[in-house]
This record gives C-alpha cells, sequence and structure tokens, in this order.
C-alpha cells in the first residue's frame, strides 16, 4: 500500500467536508427548490482538448465560464458554500455572492483571496482575517464515473490552499469519511512545483488518505502557467494525470483491507483556502490577494 504524501499534517480532512455538510443544513431548503514527481508534458490549448474531448466521449457537465466581466457563476450548476472552517483551522471566511468568485469576461472564473473583512466576518479565532470563496455542485450535478478535469492557473505563496476535488453526494446521511473523497488536485504554497491526488475513505482518512504528489520539471512553479489536473474514475479504479500525463493509479487493492467508497454518485468542488494544518498561515512573503483562475471544468464519459 501507497501512504498518503499528507502524512506529515495532522488528521484534519473532516473539517472541510465538515463545512460542506453544515452548508447542506443550511441550504436544504434552496437544494430542494433548485433542482512526487514526473515530467510533465506541455499544457493543451483550450480549443485541442475540446476537440479531444468532443470526439472520443459525452460531455456530462461543462462550465466555460462564458459570461460578462462581473458576473456570477451559473447558479443553476454551482451553489456557493459560506462560513469558516475551525476543523482545519483555515483562516478564511467564505463570501457568498460575487466578493471573492466572478467571471473575467475572457472565459474564466476568478476565485480571490484577500486580506480584508469588509463584512465584520466571524472565524473560529476570533474576527476573520482573509476571504475566498468555495463552490460545489451539490444538488445540481453529480456523478458515477468518467472523466474529471479542469484548466486551471493556481495561486502561489506560503498559507495558499487551492483545490478541485469531489464528495461522495450522500455525505448528509452517512457523514466523512464514509461518503469518501476524490481530491483530484490540491496544492500548498510552500511547494510551488508539486500538486497532489488523494483519495479519502473509512479507514483512510485526513493524514491517512492514498494518494500521491506530481512535481514540475527544472524547478516549474504551476502558477507561472495554466495546467490541466484530472481523473479518470472507472469501477475499481482513480487515475490521476497532469496536463495528460498519468502520475497514479489506485484500486481497492491500495486500501489494505479497508472499504472502496467510490461506486457511486460525487460532487464537484472548487475552492482556496488559507492557511490550515498542512499549508500552514501566510507570512510576510505571501504575496495577497491571490487568485486562482479557471478556464473550464469539464466531465465527460465514455460515448
Amino acid at each position: 500500500m501507497t501512504t498518503s504524501p499528507h502524512d506529515h499534517r495532522p488528521a484534519a480532512r473532516p473539517r472541510r467536508a465538515t463545512l460542506y455538510a453544515l452548508s447542506l443544513l443550511c441550504c436544504s431548503a434552496l437544494l430542494a427548490a433548485v433542482p512526487a514527481g514526473a515530467s510533465a508534458s506541455p499544457a493543451p490549448d483550450r480549443a485541442a482538448t475540446a476537440r479531444g474531448t468532443a470526439s472520443s466521449a459525452a460531455v456530462v457537465f461543462a462550465d466555460e465560464f462564458d459570461g460578462p466581466a462581473g458576473s456570477a457563476v451559473d447558479g443553476g450548476k454551482w451553489q456557493t458554500e459560506t462560513g469558516d472552517n475551525v476543523d482545519n483551522h483555515e483562516r478564511q471566511y467564505y463570501t457568498p455572492g460575487t466578493d471573492n468568485a466572478v467571471l473575467d469576461g475572457e472565459g474564466h472564473l476568478v476565485i480571490t483571496a484577500r486580506k480584508e473583512n469588509p463584512g465584520n466576518y466571524q472565524c473560529w479565532y476570533g474576527t476573520c482575517e482573509y476571504t475566498s470563496s468555495r463552490l460545489n455542485t451539490a444538488g445540481r450535478f453529480t456523478q458515477t464515473y468518467g472523466h474529471v478535469e479542469a484548466r486551471m492557473k493556481i495561486p502561489r505563496g506560503q498559507g495558499i490552499w487551492p483545490a478541485f476535488w469531489m464528495l461522495g453526494a450522500d455525505i448528509g446521511d452517512v457523514g466523512w469519511p464514509e461518503s469518501g473523497e476524490i481530491d483530484v488536485m490540491e496544492n500548498v504554497g510552500f511547494e510551488p512545483g508539486t500538486v497532489h491526488g488523494t483519495l479519502h475513505g473509512p479507514g483512510y482518512s485526513g493524514s491517512g488518505g492514498i494518494g500521491a504528489g506530481y512535481t514540475l520539471p527544472g524547478g516549474a512553479a504551476f502558477a507561472d502557467d495554466f495546467h490541466t489536473f484530472a481523473v479518470d474514475w472507472a469501477p475499481d479504479s482513480v487515475t490521476w494525470s497532469v496536463d495528460g500525463t498519468v502520475y497514479q493509479q489506485r484500486t481497492p487493492a491500495d486500501l489494505n483491507g479497508n472499504r472502496w467508497v467510490f461506486d457511486k454518485p460525487f460532487f464537484l468542488i472548487l475552492n482556496l483556502a488559507v492557511g490550515g494544518y498542512w499549508p500552514g498561515d501566510p507570512d510576510g512573503s505571501t504575496p495577497l490577494p491571490q487568485q486562482l483562475v479557471v478556464d473550464y471544468v469539464r466531465v465527460t464519459t465514455d460515448g
């Protein structure tokens, strides 16, 4: 069994899932109403990726984030979570509306983390010091199996923690980690050239997650350009890639006898956290604001 690259951090992942569970309870009425190291290949351009996807697979979810500058994300595809996250000791407050998540008018979603608190938001540690945004597709879109990818330019800096990930849609009933979690991409700012892909489930949660890291060659940083982060998810396997280069595959054989909980619907999450047990807090070297710029999110299945 390969152990998680996150073994150095406290077992704190329920913190992220817990925020969603609380949000789910708060927003139930709304939901009812509104149905380490591998070599990298060059990032594909958007048109080429679209052509390849269209020719070989059926698109079941796509957001190209085309819309006027300053507009909100499509509420038929995404909901915005709000609040802080005591379980993970993150420092940001996730705000509603377009304060921290907005379309730029050039085909991108921009999630911005700022050192500010215009709404006098209160966090677990007192008056919040940062704001950011977290979006998910719960109640809008779920999927079992397929190719899940996002093309993004991630931010940089100590204490900055962008992520593209999935949670089991039954989390409101079974809780975390029974729901399962698939982390397509996580980055912590003190590792500018490395991203992580991880599975979490019963018996392999928090720091015991099963995964690996992928490092760009030549000391390159992910924040310098757009990259495509993806998983190919099938019965009894999840395979991770960056820019089309596969760097790991996980199956039930990797779980040391624990249950595989990835044969059911999951929903998507995009967020930009600030601080927390794993990345640590921002410091004097951290440039703010920071932005997670998302070119597209797509989910396809065999045609």
